[in-house]
């Protein structure tokens, strides 16, 4: 199993067990097909999906070229949404799409809103949560000017060992914002060292 909290650490210090709980009570159970999508960008988000097993990713299209790009993954025990546009049905700016078969419970954005506006517990939590997935995207996102491919390789195998056999590397290539003969070749170097 991949070592969830490193990888995501949006939850770093922010209990959403009531979610996990909530979403199972009153969820949808749904088996989704690998390649199904749960949102799709430029429609309205909907859902906030707890993800009892299997995968998800976070895709964007490159308008001029028409491919698509990995901009993340989301694994068992966590859960999965356009967060927080699904909160208001905002345009989704990504599509997330089932990476195998996966076994979710399905609640409404807008449940959760009312939900995170309840009481001043539970916009607190609200407030903390945006704030560690803020963190972990810039985090993110500053790391491909702090860090060489292969560096970047190395820290996401360093935190998330076992991500090289529950992902194909055409999407570990993607993520990392590489071609998959990039990533084989770090791979190959990295194993003669």
């Amino acid at each position: 199993m991949i070592q969830k909290q490193q990888f995501n650490t949006y939850k770093n210090e922010v209990d959403l067990n009531f979610l996990r709980e909530y979403c199972i009570e009153h969820g949808e159970k749904r088996t989704m097909k690998r390649g199904e999508t749960l949102e799709n960008a430029g429609e309205p988000a909907k859902y906030v999906a707890y993800i009892e097993h299997g995968f998800f990713k976070y895709s964007v299209r490159n308008e001029e070229s028409g491919e698509y790009f990995c901009g993340g993954f989301v694994f068992e025990d966590e859960f999965v949404a356009d967060f927080p546009a699904c909160l208001d049905g905002d345009i989704s700016e990504v599509t997330i799409e089932a990476g195998t078969i996966c076994n979710v419970y399905i609640i409404r954005g807008r449940e959760l809103k009312f939900i995170f506006t309840s009481d001043r517990k539970m916009m607190e939590l609200n407030y903390h949560l945006l704030s560690n997935i803020f963190k972990m995207i810039r985090r993110r996102y500053f790391d491909f000017f702090r860090y060489s491919p292969k560096e970047r390789y190395r820290r996401l195998i360093a935190q998330c060992p076992q991500i090289v056999q529950q992902l194909p590397l055409k999407e570990i290539a993607s993520f990392l914002n590489i071609t998959p003969q990039m990533l084989s070749k770090i791979r190959k170097e990295i194993s003669e060292e």
